[in-house]
């Protein structure tokens, strides 16, 4: 048996490195690593990925995969709900960095089904949820750049990268306070309630500064 992480990172400032001392962290015991580099949206399946489709390959039944969130396997509510239900039939155990999310068959009582499969559904709602939002933030923002002449139309520049940005929604949707957060990503803790209070503003404040 084997504990696999998939790490998927889309933009430059992210790293598979940083997602696996989280999992480390977390007391998981990772044997290997499995990384897809710029890859992202709600329309790009796990198969689709040259990695990911490796992973229906090396995984055996009795193999722990080991993901930071569900949103790593893909932000396709059909897509993730299905991958998860397929690692499942097939004996592989999937579990999540943040909240600890286990999703494994051993069950068979038909209401503890029920739960398990209610709950990964809403994740993998809400992953293709706050993709699609996150896009339009970015668009909005981009939008906003070509509109103006000039750098002062950006407003402030953000003190955050998205990288930064994503551990930051993470540990808050894992409950952190906002002293631990700051203390994990080097941010000031202005800069955490920033993000906390208006995500869209921060996602658009990288598009504004990205364009």
């Amino acid at each position: 048996m084997q504990t696999v992480l998939y790490a998927r990172v889309s933009t430059a400032d992210q790293t598979s490195a940083h997602q696996r001392k989280q999992a480390e962290g977390a007391g998981f015991k990772v044997d290997d690593v499995v990384v897809d580099e710029g890859v992202s949206g709600v329309s790009t399946t796990l198969m689709e990925r040259p990695e990911g489709r490796r992973l229906f390959d090396k995984l055996r039944a009795g193999d722990v995969l080991v993901v930071r969130w569900v949103d790593r396997l893909g932000r396709n509510y059909a897509d993730v709900t299905e991958t998860i239900r397929e690692f499942m039939r097939r004996g592989v155990v999937v579990k999540t960095v943040i909240n600890g999310m286990v999703f494994d068959g051993a069950t068979t009582d038909p209401v503890q089904m029920a739960v398990r499969d209610a709950l990964i559904g809403f994740l993998a709602a809400t992953a293709q949820a706050q993709a699609e939002a996150t896009k339009e933030a970015q668009k909005a923002g981009i939008a906003h750049a070509k509109a103006q002449d000039g750098d002062s139309y950006r407003g402030r520049k953000p003190s955050f990268t998205r990288a930064q940005l994503e551990t930051v929604r993470d540990l808050l949707v894992q409950g952190s306070g906002i002293s631990a957060i700051a203390k994990e990503t080097g941010l000031s803790r202005q800069a955490i309630y920033r993000i906390r209070d208006n995500r869209a503003e921060a996602e658009a404040a990288l598009a504004r500064w990205a364009a």
